[in-house]
């Protein structure tokens, strides 16, 4: 496969766009895009040496390994809002594999608890596990209020594309019934349904896709993540690099061009509007419309130069949003093939016995050496159907968990790769606490184990410049839910936001938020006219 996009540092970058688009995650490649089909002449900059951000994929000795796509829901029927978009900003080149009856395995201790595809299957499954009249009416109140607050969503996040006028007349009514869920913790609406402590737990067991807890997640996330689900699980043909590969070259056959090494250093700001941005290298690019894909407090806070910083009058409400969780990712190289492990597509979440999640982090960021709160494994080259086509005879599988930013923060001065001998035996013990999960579950991988590496925060904070690491963007707590401003128009005209922070963390979240921005842009309804309305 041949690199996508251009190295800045390498090929010729014109001084003046249409627009600049800062960062090439799922929401920048859409943006820029659905802009660029719109006729504008587009750039794409990513500080990264490979497109894509969380979607992009990275290779050491024969393997390769995603960075944050696992899985993918509501892309299984063609008909479906995600399809569509995804449809549309691929031109159908995407093709998705099912991940079969359960995509999840919640285990507790020696329990486990199977998720399975589909509404009714869910519920049977769980009614399976909590058998009494008063489990099984709990579970259909949650998946009520599950479909509720998603439904609620569509106002609230419509209204984010309109413009002030609009956002004045109807914002009010449009967000109104989504906050009435998005203002309730997830725990709180949970523990209104149900007294049973190990229910909760189950029923909450995916937090980890957001980062939250649920004492601290908004009931409105947790709804949209789990709804999301619902039909199963799928994963990318050919993996996670094929969603750049198919959006890339649509983008530069549009007239757009996409540049890798390229960090942008601030925005360039005169008479209070943005007209380009100032690279690391001290070079000027210029264009009435750039739009950042960045993060809102990286954009705000480092982007904008600080004189230009009290236009926005977010000052106090900046201060009041959070990063979300940090973590590190094991990756393991194995040399037989998953079929020869006998490995699942289905994702293991594994707990301690305790069915409390908010305690199990508590204890965790408190003693490091308390039990891990979650672990995650992921299996993809089971996932993927072409796996064996581009790595024979191989599998891999990744382990995620949560690790706050504090615990790596004193070797942040130094180089990636080269943190010392320190810093590499805090990563071997915690390779060797994730790896021990593995084997409680799959124990035949033991000896098929090639290589493993383990990213930190510091590696994340290093390719993506979130400063703390964190892998959601904001914190997905009720309080982000009430701010106006994560919205794709910014109050510095010229200057707009797409990506996670103005919707919600995962693919399905950041896809949207590129269809927002150039709706917002545009002054069209981009996701109707790409569902053929």
């Amino acid at each position: 496969m041949s690199r996508l996009g251009r190295s800045y540092k390498q090929a010729p970058v014109d001084d003046r766009y249409d627009a600049i688009v800062i960062g090439s995650g799922l929401g920048g490649m859409t943006t820029a895009l659905l802009l660029a089909e719109h006729g504008r002449r587009v750039v794409m900059l990513e500080r990264h040496y490979v497109l894509g951000g969380f979607t992009h994929v990275f290779r050491r000795k024969g393997f390769e390994w995603d960075v944050g796509v696992h899985y993918v829901g509501e892309v299984h029927r063609p008909r479906s809002v995600l399809r569509q978009l995804f449809d549309h900003v691929t031109a159908g080149e995407l093709r998705w594999a099912e991940m079969g009856e359960v995509y999840d395995r919640i285990v507790f201790g020696d329990e486990e608890y199977p998720l399975r595809a589909g509404v009714k299957e869910f519920k049977e499954g769980l009614r399976e596990k909590f058998p009494t009249r008063a489990h099984a009416e709990s579970i259909d109140a949650y998946v009520d209020a599950v479909f509720d607050a998603v439904k609620a969503s569509r106002g609230y996040f419509t209204e984010k594309a309109l413009g002030s006028v609009g956002s004045w007349a109807a914002g009010g009514l449009m967000r109104r019934k989504y906050l009435a869920h998005a203002r309730k913790t997830t725990w709180e609406v949970l523990r209104s349904l149900t007294d049973d402590p190990k229910l909760i737990g189950v029923l909450t067991g995916q937090y980890g896709d957001y980062g939250l807890p649920p004492r601290q997640s908004s009931f409105g996330m947790h709804a949209s993540l789990v709804k999301h689900y619902f039909a199963g699980g799928c994963y990318p043909v050919g993996g996670s690099a094929r969603i750049a590969e198919t959006i890339v070259p649509r983008l530069e056959a549009a007239g757009g061009a996409a540049f890798t090494n390229a960090p942008v250093e601030r925005l360039l700001v005169e008479d209070g509007a943005v007209v380009g941005v100032g690279m690391e290298d001290g070079r000027e690019i210029r264009a009435p419309l750039v739009v950042s894909n960045a993060g809102v407090l990286n954009t705000f806070e480092r982007l904008v130069p600080e004189p230009a910083r009290p236009r926005l009058g977010l000052k106090d409400a900046l201060k009041a949003l959070t990063p979300s969780a940090s973590h590190v990712s094991l990756y393991i190289g194995l040399s037989r093939t998953a079929e020869e492990l006998r490995l699942p597509k289905a994702n293991y979440w594994i707990y301690p016995d305790d069915y409390d999640h908010d305690a199990n982090v508590a204890r965790f960021v408190e003693d490091e050496s308390a039990p891990l709160p979650v672990a995650y494994i992921s299996f993809p080259s089971a996932k993927d159907p072409q796996f064996l086509e581009r790595h024979p005879g191989k599998a891999t599988i990744e382990i995620v968990t949560l690790a706050p930013w504090e615990r790596f923060a004193e070797w942040e001065a130094r180089p990636w790769r080269k943190r010392g001998a320190e810093y590499d035996d805090k990563k071997e013990q915690l390779a060797q606490r994730l790896l021990g999960q593995l084997m409680r579950f799959e124990p035949q991988t033991r000896e098929a184990i090639e290589l493993y590496e383990l990213s930190t925060p510091l590696s994340t904070k290093h390719f993506t410049a979130y400063q703390h690491g964190e892998i959601y963007g904001l914190s997905h707590d009720p309080h982000r839910f009430e701010q106006r401003f994560l919205r794709p128009r910014t109050p510095l005209r010229g200057l707009w936001l797409t990506g996670q922070d103005i919707c919600t963390a995962g693919v399905g979240g950041a896809l949207f938020s590129g269809f927002l921005t150039a709706s917002a842009i545009t002054g069209e309804n981009l996701v109707a006219k790409a569902m053929g309305g």
